[in-house]
């Protein structure tokens, strides 16, 4: 989970997830929303990538990345469990 975390902490990162959260997009089509280098954008899906917050298949020439919800919904249900904790303590 601390992958995911790390991964979240990033502006950058959450707008690739914002993006994802539309529809499935390749590196190109994901690059095109932002001022930065091709090579940054394939930095920051590798990280999204390694937290399992994102997938990627390949298709013909292109690799479409799309939104893993599972690990969100992991997420989510660690902090209601936590917030639970709290709220009896």
């Amino acid at each position: 989970m601390n992958d995911t975390f790390k991964a979240l902490a990033d502006p950058t990162r959450r707008r690739i997830l914002d993006l994802l959260k539309e529809r499935d997009l390749t590196a190109g089509e994901i690059a095109e929303h932002f001022d930065i280098t091709k090579p940054s954008i394939s930095n920051h899906l590798n990280l999204l990538k390694q937290a399992q917050l994102v997938w990627d298949e390949r298709k013909g020439q292109h690799i479409v990345y799309s939104l893993n919800t599972t690990v969100f919904q992991d997420v989510l249900k660690w902090m209601m469990e936590l917030q639970q904790t709290q709220s009896k303590g």
